[in-house]
C-alpha cells in the first residue's frame, strides 16, 4: 500500500471514491475507534462493538448507543429534555 500518514485509515481506497467521501468516512472511523467515558464506572474504557452496540472494557457493560458514537444526537436531545422536564415537575 502506498502512504497514508495523511489520509490514516482511508489509504486503502487509494484514488477511488473522491476525496469527499474519503474525508466523510474517516471521521466515522475515528469517531468510532475512540475510546469514550463509561456511564457506569466514569473511565475511558467504553469501546465499539458492533454497529449500536458499546462495551466497556473496563466493567464489562454492554449499552446500546448510537451507530457510531454511544450517545447519538438525538439520544442527546431526548436525555437534555427529560432533565429539563424533571426540573420543571420537581420546582412546581
Amino acid at each position: 500500500m502506498g502512504r497514508t500518514k495523511k489520509v490514516k485509515s482511508t489509504g486503502r481506497f487509494g484514488a477511488r471514491y473522491g476525496a469527499g467521501v474519503r474525508k466523510k468516512v474517516l471521521a466515522v472511523e475515528v469517531r468510532k475507534k475512540r475510546k469514550y467515558i463509561c456511564p457506569r464506572c466514569n473511565k475511558k474504557a467504553l469501546r465499539w462493538k458492533a454497529v449500536g452496540i458499546w462495551e466497556c472494557e473496563s466493567c464489562g457493560v454492554k449499552i446500546a448507543g448510537g451507530a457510531w458514537d454511544p450517545i447519538s444526537s438525538v439520544g442527546q436531545r431526548v436525555i437534555m429534555t427529560i432533565k429539563r422536564l424533571s426540573r420543571n415537575i420537581g420546582s412546581t
